[in-house]
């Protein structure tokens, strides 16, 4: 069982060797325990570069990765073939460490196709960044198998397992992972590991750097996270979500699986993420000439656009082509719109393929992490602005029906008509609409000026702007008040209300 350790020096009882690899926050090193001189990984986070928020998913993740204990998932810590788990967790100022058990996998002296894929699992950045369907867990360099220019070039080896073999791990895991209401939020084919290079090998799960915790079956909006690549409509509509995340990514990553490319694809990512609302993918000719119908109607139904609808995780595993699809399907070679079945004109001892994908324009989830965050900040920032823009037309337009539904039927305002008092309620404001604004033919223009927007976690934000308002006053002359004004949102059931609003300088609305 995985411990944690608040008072102890990691240096003390570990000694750091040769880097491993390398991420924005963390670097991964080898080091090995001085009481027992066994091997480690270390994923040293540097805590100092880490937010509050960021402390918090460090914890997550961490709690999550003792949690879950099954064969298909990355840090199992049951016997045999690439075991691999938290060994330890130790906090001290300024770092962090994750300490992995990789015994089975860190045994030999070269550097073997499947470590390579587990240390950038357990890195979760790494300076080479991949495109969807570009590595596998069963994809292994091609220098491995004698390619000079392997480095250089996106042109990888995959190791042939049955296609159907692969799915149900994956399943297996998601599956797992659900039961114990864990989302992944970040599957694609870096995040699958290989236990070993032999046939029939175990496919894990690794990487739980973005999963959440969730409640059941209940769907709600935990942010904006994952690769661009694998997100779900619902995620991109920012709408709640939940389970069915995970299986829309699985539905990606089989697609890539029989093709080598993904079922999404545009250099710019706004297209990118319009095809992917839209459900806009196909099957085209001649690639998916001789994919069964099984297979197809697998994908259609893991990328189903409505959640509601989506196949899940047990359901998949129950589908008639996880069950019964044959042991070696064809592999198909890009580029010569070819398919090859293992073991003709390849060889029978080494069944491979090789598999090269189109550039899709997309990053790494964790390079990407912190751009996706910084969008999503500027969305939400917008979202507000924008809210509070629909709320000052409808007080122009006198739409009282307008402006109920922008606000909290509690709305609290502190403003120069209640004159010093706090009100709260909608009749105060319902006065107005029906004895002044509603009666105003006048036209009014409402100019919003230097918006800040301040958000309060993930369901509520405050923003503060000036607001100058021109009318037409009693004797027909142009006019002008200003007003600054604060106002709070509060987000329930997905939907933004105005909660609190603070008015100071003139009334908020011409009075003449």
């Amino acid at each position: 069982m995985a411990t944690v350790a608040t008072c102890t020096r990691f240096t003390d009882e570990y000694q750091l060797y040769e880097e491993l690899g390398k991420g924005a926050f963390s670097v991964v090193r080898r080091c090995v325990k001085k009481s027992t001189g066994q091997e480690y990984a270390a994923k040293i986070i540097n805590t100092k570069k880490l937010s509050a928020r960021d402390h918090q998913k460090l914890e997550r993740e961490a709690r999550i990765c003792r949690l879950l204990k099954h064969p298909n998932i990355g840090n199992y810590q049951g016997e045999g073939e690439g075991r691999v788990r938290l060994h330890d967790s130790i906090s001290e100022e300024g770092f962090h460490y994750l300490v992995f058990d990789l015994r089975n996998l860190l045994s030999h002296t070269d550097t073997s196709p499947e470590e390579s894929c587990l240390r950038t699992s357990l890195l979760g950045s790494t300076t080479a960044r991949q495109t969807p369907g570009s590595r596998l867990s069963l994809i292994v360099p091609a220098k491995q198998a004698g390619e000079s220019d392997a480095q250089d070039s996106p042109v990888c080896v995959c190791v042939c397992v049955s296609f159907s073999h692969c799915i149900n791990q994956i399943l297996e895991s998601i599956s797992h992972i659900h039961q114990h209401d864990i989302v992944h939020r970040d599957l694609k084919p870096e995040n699958l590991l290989l236990a070993s290079k032999m046939k029939g090998a175990a496919v894990k799960l690794a990487d739980f750097g973005l999963a959440i915790e969730v409640q059941g079956e209940q769907h709600a909006w935990f942010g904006f996270a994952g690769t661009p690549g694998y997100l779900s409509p619902e995620v991109l509509r920012k709408d709640p979500y939940g389970k069915p995340v995970d299986i829309w990514a699985c539905g990606v990553i089989l697609y890539i699986l029989l093709v080598g490319y993904p079922p999404f694809w545009d250099e710019d990512q706004h297209k990118l993420y319009q095809q992917i609302k839209a459900g806009a993918y196909d099957f085209p000719s001649p690639e998916w000439d001789t994919v069964t119908p099984e297979a197809k109607n697998l994908i259609n139904q893991m990328l189903t656009i409505n959640p509601a609808k989506r196949i899940t995780a047990d359901q998949a595993l129950k589908h008639p082509w996880v069950c019964g699809a044959p042991s070696s399907p064809p592999c198909w070679c890009p580029g010569t719109s070819q398919f090859h079945r293992p073991g003709s004109g390849l060889g029978e001892e080494a069944q491979t393929t090789v598999v090269h994908n189109p550039a899709d324009g997309t990053k790494g989830s964790t390079e990407s992490c912190n751009n996706m965050e910084e969008e999503e900040l500027k969305a939400r920032k917008q979202e507000i602005i924008k809210m509070t823009e629909q709320l000052i037309e409808a007080i122009n337009n006198g739409d009282f029906d307008a402006y109920t539904r922008i606000c909290d039927p509690g709305l609290t305002s502190f403003e120069p008509e209640s004159l010093g008092n706090l009100v709260e309620g909608m009749d105060f404001h319902k006065f107005y609409f029906e004895n002044l604004l509603s009666k105003n033919s006048k036209p009014v223009h409402t100019t919003i000026l230097n918006p800040h927007v301040h958000l309060i976690g993930e369901d509520a934000a405050c923003i503060a702007y000036i607001r100058l308002t021109q009318y037409m006053d009693g004797q027909g002359r142009p006019r002008s008040c200003q007003s600054e004004e604060t106002r709070v949102w509060q987000r329930r059931d997905a939907k933004w209300l105005n909660v609190h609003f603070h008015c100071s300088g003139a009334p908020a609305a011409p009075l003449q």
